[in-house]
């Protein structure tokens, strides 16, 4: 049988399709795979995310190549993909977390609260901003768009003075740069930030059925748990909310963020939870941030 994987054009985005395609190889016997690189609406303009239609852009060349049937899957990181999917689609695997942390890139790889006074940091993101701003309100946040080798040129060319990217990215790449990692306590991440998903046709229910084992079973409930929090929300991709599900093996610890987007409001929660109890438990979880007011928050 063959696999049409639809994926972005990126550096990233092949080296996520081709980890895909691996993984489906070595469960799979007799398959055969087609990688079929796209250029998404997001791809093609440097306006920031928010007057463009948000993060969803990166997505939807993708699913239209799937309704046309040019592809069967397509292949995302998962964060870029809004909470609330349009039910045609599914996301049927997610494969082992790498790192869901976030790193400071700098000339000489300074802490965070090294930084001086008024100094410029370039994020793509509301959530990383608001965090920024809301541990240092003396920092000043510049949008950055573009892939990660585009943001890693624009920090060396001196843009701005530190530049903030997903730790899975970088690990991805295999790029070694002067960086501070920041701690989950400074930089909680976004929903799924580190998970590769692999997404298909609602209908197509024999696609499903040959890759819903593929991947780990445990980080798609924690995924969907993630998402489904930023969901509860009203919330989506470009949103200061900040969540993550972590599991101790006895228990899944859980940390929310919702920040206004200067970062000046925070509400923060913690909880536990069980793979039995997660979907319940973050529900639960979520009504006390609305009842603090965070949907109120995250309203520009």
């Amino acid at each position: 049988m063959k696999i049409r994987i639809a994926t972005r054009q990126s550096e990233l985005a092949m080296y996520q399709a081709n980890f895909v395609a691996n993984e489906i190889k070595n469960n799979i016997k007799n398959v055969e795979i087609e990688l079929i690189p796209m250029t998404s609406e997001g791809d093609q303009t440097d306006k920031p995310l928010h007057e463009i239609g948000g993060k969803g852009l990166f997505i939807s060349t993708l699913e239209s190549a799937l309704e046309s049937n040019k592809a069967d899957i397509a292949v995302h990181s998962l964060k870029d993909v809004p909470a609330r999917l349009d039910p045609k689609f599914r996301i049927v695997s997610v494969f082992k977390r790498e790192s869901p942390g976030d790193l400071l890139l700098s000339h000489d790889g300074k802490p965070f609260y090294d930084f001086p006074e008024n100094a410029t940091i370039g994020t793509s993101g509301p959530r990383r901003k608001a965090q920024i701003n809301n541990l240092r309100p003396d920092i000043k946040t510049i949008p950055v768009r573009g892939n990660i080798a585009t943001r890693i040129n624009k920090l060396k060319q001196g843009q701005f003075d530190g530049l903030v990217v997903a730790k899975a990215a970088v690990t991805r790449l295999g790029l070694k740069k002067n960086s501070y990692e920041f701690s989950i306590d400074e930089m909680l991440p976004a929903a799924s930030q580190g998970h590769i998903a692999i997404e298909c046709l609602s209908s197509n229910k024999s696609m499903i059925k040959i890759l819903e084992n593929i991947g780990d079973s445990k980080e798609l409930i924690l995924a969907n748990a993630e998402r489904l929090f930023v969901a509860l929300m009203d919330g989506d991709c470009l949103s200061p909310i900040a969540i993550l599900c972590q599991d101790s093996g006895d228990e899944i610890k859980i940390i929310g963020k919702v920040l206004s987007y200067e970062g000046d409001k925070l509400i923060y929660k913690e909880t536990k939870s069980s793979f039995k109890d997660i979907k319940k438990d973050i529900v639960l979880f979520a009504n006390k941030f609305i009842s603090e007011g965070a949907k109120t928050l995250i309203l520009k």
